[in-house]
């Protein structure tokens, strides 16, 4: 049950920053304040308090006027006339500061509906000034917060689209011009060709399972099929499986491991965590340095000797399709990864090691 100081349990919108919680929490000293309510609600008491007077006044002085009642007016003549220039100049004052008070509100809120009508158009770069009452403050506040991320998801789906039509292009142009120089006569129909195109067309399957992974996780239709699975054993044989591929690249895998019971996971998917992570580091690992597997029982964390993250993509590094001046492939590594922790309902973090290389550690809850 949705606690009332926490905003209702939606699917997460693609704007929403990667690196914060999803749904927002309220504190709790203003989950039940309403200022902007209650300002209304005194100036609509105020109209109604001076309405009910002027009513009533006029009311007994009609009743007078045509002889149903005799209320005497004379012991308060004295006051007639001050009371009612006060009346009048409170009244014209407070007309001209509800004037104001209002035309702050709907200044904003007119720039507001302008710019959303931009929005819509596809007009991302388009702010509104912060001003007027602090409520509307916060609300324009909030839409140039989504309007900003709307162009930066807008600015990484034109570049993905790049990306993904370059990563496409590559393999396509392998595969068929091995297949146009087989068919020309000009390459052997042999096995170091077919091999060729075999390699080209996993390559595709890679790129297509990742884009329907990332698919799946937005449309929140992403399975896990959970069973009982010995992590360390998983472990094992997944880095295992990287033993060639570190050697050809003089790097050492070393594993440390902590035999625990069997936890409810899907082994398919923690499975596709670790490879990322582990290729991830065989990319930025140099000759001679070594990648660090370990499991304490309660975390796993891939380490290597590499670079390191500069500062700056540190907190970027699991968005999706971000890529830093370095790094290869489409940016959907990390992303990946994230998103199959996240559906295990746990997390996943990175971070720079005081010696040197990178951290990413990442828990699973069965």
């Amino acid at each position: 049950m949705t606690s009332p100081n926490q905003f209702p349990q939606r699917h997460r919108p693609p704007w929403w920053p990667e690196n914060e919680p999803w749904p927002p929490t309220r504190p709790a000293w203003r989950a039940h304040r309403s200022p902007f309510s209650r300002r209304f609600g005194c100036l609509f008491g105020f109209f109604n308090f001076v309405g009910t007077a002027v009513f009533l006044f006029a009311f007994i002085y009609a009743l007078n006027y045509f002889g149903v009642t005799h209320f005497v007016f004379d012991s308060f003549s004295w006051l007639l006339i001050p009371a009612g220039v006060a009346f009048a100049l409170f009244t014209v004052a407070a007309m001209g500061f509800a004037a104001v008070r209002m035309r702050r509100m709907s200044v904003p809120l007119d720039e507001m509906l302008s710019a959303s009508e931009k929005v819509a158009e596809g007009d991302y770069s388009v702010r509104v000034e912060e001003k007027g009452w602090p409520e509307t403050r916060s609300l324009v506040r909030g839409f140039n917060a989504m309007v900003e991320k709307l162009q930066v998801s807008d600015r990484q789906r034109r570049a993905m689209l790049a990306d993904v039509t370059h990563e496409l292009r590559t393999p396509l142009t392998v595969i068929q011009g091995n297949v146009e120089g087989m068919l020309d006569g000009l390459y052997p129909a042999d096995e170091r060709q077919l091999k060729s195109i075999l390699e080209e067309t996993q390559l595709l399957s890679r790129l297509v399972d990742d884009l329907r992974t990332l698919a799946l996780a937005e449309s929140g239709t992403l399975l896990v099929k959970r069973e009982p699975t010995e992590l360390a054993d998983l472990i094992r044989e997944t880095v295992t499986g990287f033993g060639s591929r570190a050697e050809a690249a003089s790097v050492k895998l070393e594993i440390s491991l902590t035999e625990t019971p069997p936890v409810e996971v899907d082994p398919v998917r923690v499975r596709e965590v670790l490879q990322n992570l582990i290729a991830n580091a065989l990319r930025y690992s140099p000759a001679g340095g070594m990648i660090r597997v370990r499991y304490d029982g309660v975390s796993i964390s891939v380490e290597d000797d590499g670079p390191g993250i500069p500062p700056a993509d540190l907190p970027h590094v699991f968005e999706r399709f971000y890529k830093s001046s370095d790094s290869g492939g489409m940016g959907l590594g990390l992303a990946i990864a994230k998103v199959l922790v996240e559906a295990h309902g746990g997390t996943i973090h990175a971070e720079n090691r005081i010696e040197g290389g990178t951290r990413i550690s990442f828990t699973l809850s069965s």
